[in-house]
């Protein structure tokens, strides 16, 4: 009898010192697999909360409700509770502020800060009346002993209501959920770069690389309130806090925006951040866009301002719409923006509709409808939501999302390889390859690609090389510490798998419907019909232009025919497949 192997959930917490009269509180979530938007994890995450003590006292965000028991009993042995005065709240995401309504439970009295539309969505999750304090950009509040704090507006970073704290007696920035990554670690700083650079680029392509225009604007502002110094810490809320490394991983975010800013397409991504699962399959979807390197622009329809929500609608070349609420709070504004989105649309766009799984929503096809009478294409079919959203659901809102960033790129690639065809291009067509197929499991959702791009790397370990294209689906499947099955296609004997996974499939659809497959050590499908199979897990990745080359080491393998050659791809021009 084979015993299945319980999952733990390893639950702890940590104090350190930051600064002068600064502790940090962490919450540390060991075996955390899935976060927020339902992109998995390799390595857990943490929730970082702040104490600052002056004359008065501060608390920065709280933690998730999950750690109740473990952070309200940390919190109290580091302060009297009686003796907090301000409680601040970055934004008002579950994960930063589950605890609020615990903390005023024992100390009504303290005054919670924060931007005027955090406030408001706060109101609807701790349902009592508490002291406010609105604060916006420019806007500072002195704690006394030289703790004099200033805000900074960052909004969709990556919530609307978004707001950094900057304490000027230590030089430390409190950013939230920017500058962080998913990493579970007992050191509270950035020591070892190597060790969380995959995590932290991970973390900004699925969180910020979507608001990657709101990024850049955090920079100039974060440069302004700097006045050229280094910070002494960026104090994050997730993962090590930045201390050792600043300079380095600021600059990566700076240079990763700038670049998706600089695309000449643009999708509008238009949801409602507190209500049902709007904000996490927004993010999905807009996640599934940028791997092609269409630019998002994200807006809260009920926090946006109107001429800024018009403007951009105006400047855009797709839109996605997240279904809004039509009654309870919040609905009146909500529906005033998504009025404002349908009076400035042009019959040249692209539109996508997903149901939000409020309880509540807009009925999808009328809506659909609305869109299509004046002109716009659908991008893809309308997603519908009918129960709590898994992780099939949030797999489908991203590959329709990378179908609608194909979709506005096809005309543009096609008139480049038009105007491709010279020497260079046919020299670079003759490089010859392998035909292979990628297959892949996490979770419950499985995917697949036909690849030509793949060599050997290394010998020890035994190691290949892929080039993953950045639109691909499989992309998702292939982060560091991902494992994955390489199928070596059998030349004379190829043609029908290449067949079923060179063509395109609809979001959502079985890839290996009809194949025959058998399990891999980790669930990963092995064809049956190929040649020789390995099995591998990504070590590293590179970044090209378009590409991802990932590294890979192989720890098992079988030939199934010994007398069998490779099926091999040859190319006309260099410029595509």
């Amino acid at each position: 009898m084979v015993s299945t192997p319980v999952k733990t959930n390893r639950l702890t917490t940590q104090v350190e010192a930051l600064a002068a009269d600064t502790q940090v509180l962490r919450s540390l979530d060991w075996d955390r697999d899935r976060f927020d938007i339902e992109f998995g994890l390799q390595n857990g995450t943490t929730y970082n909360s702040y104490l600052i003590r002056g004359e008065k006292t501060a608390l920065i965000d709280t933690s998730h409700a999950k750690f109740r028991e473990l952070y309200m009993s940390l919190l109290q042995e580091q302060v009297d509770l009686s003796q907090l005065d301000y409680l601040i709240i970055s934004h008002t995401e579950p994960d930063h502020s589950g605890l609020v309504a615990d903390i005023l439970a024992l100390a009504p009295h303290v005054t919670v800060v924060g931007a005027k539309v955090a406030l408001h969505f706060l109101d609807d999750l701790v349902h009592q009346p508490y002291e406010k304090l609105f604060v916006k950009g420019g806007s500072k509040l002195d704690l006394g002993n030289g703790h004099e704090l200033e805000f900074i507006s960052a909004p969709n970073l990556h919530w609307p209501d978004t707001i950094f704290t900057y304490d000027c007696g230590t030089n430390v920035l409190y950013t939230c959920d920017a500058f962080g990554m998913h990493y579970c670690d007992d050191n509270a700083f950035d020591v070892d770069l190597s060790k969380i650079e995959p995590d932290y680029r991970f973390y900004y392509e699925c969180l910020m690389a979507p608001n990657a225009r709101s990024v850049l604007t955090a920079l100039k502002r974060m440069d302004a309130i700097a006045d050229g110094e280094p910070f002494q810490a960026i104090a994050n809320g997730h993962g090590p806090i930045l201390r050792y490394h600043i300079t380095e991983l600021v600059e990566r975010y700076r240079t990763w925006s700038q670049k998706r800013s600089k695309a000449d397409t643009t999708v509008a991504v238009f949801y409602v951040s507190d209500y049902g699962y709007s904000d996490r399959l927004s993010q999905s979807v807009a996640h599934g866009i940028t791997k092609t390197g269409v630019a998002v622009e994200m807006m809260d329809l009920k926090a946006g301002d109107p001429q800024e929500l018009q403007e951009l609608v105006g400047q855009v070349q797709g839109l996605i719409v997240l279904a809004p609420p039509t009654s309870g709070r919040g609905a009146e504004a909500s529906q005033a923006g998504l009025s404002n989105v349908l009076a400035a649309v042009n019959g040249k766009q692209f539109i996508g509709i997903v149901e939000s799984y409020g309880g509540d929503d807009e009925p999808i096809d009328p809506l659909l409808n609305k869109f299509v009478d004046l002109g716009l294409t659908p991008g893809f079919k309308a997603i519908r939501v009918k129960d709590t959203p898994t992780e099939a659901t949030y797999q489908l809102c991203e590959e329709s999302g990378t179908d609608m960033g194909q979709e506005l790129n096809h005309s543009q690639k096609m008139r480049k390889k038009k105007s491709d065809d010279n020497s260079l291009e046919k020299a670079l067509g003759r490089v010859s390859s392998g035909l292979y197929i990628i297959t892949a499991k996490k979770g419950e959702i499985t995917s697949a690609m036909l690849a030509s791009w793949v060599n050997q790397a290394s010998f020890q370990p035994l190691g290949v090389s892929i080039a993953v294209a950045k639109d691909r689906a499989i992309e998702s499947f292939m982060q560091v510490g991902d494992r994955f099955v390489l199928n070596v296609l059998e030349e004379g004997k190829h043609l029908k798998l290449m067949k079923q996974f060179l063509k395109r499939f609809p979001p959502g659809v079985d890839r290996f419907a009809g194949v025959d497959t058998q399990p891999a050590s980790d669930g990963s499908p092995i064809l049956s019909g190929s040649l020789a199979y390995m099995e591998c897990q990504v070590v590293s990745r590179m970044e090209t232009s378009d590409h991802w080359i990932v590294y890979s080491t192989v720890s098992e393998g079988k030939v199934a025919n010994a007398d069998g050659r490779t099926a091999a791809h040859y190319r006309k021009l260099g410029t595509y497949y």
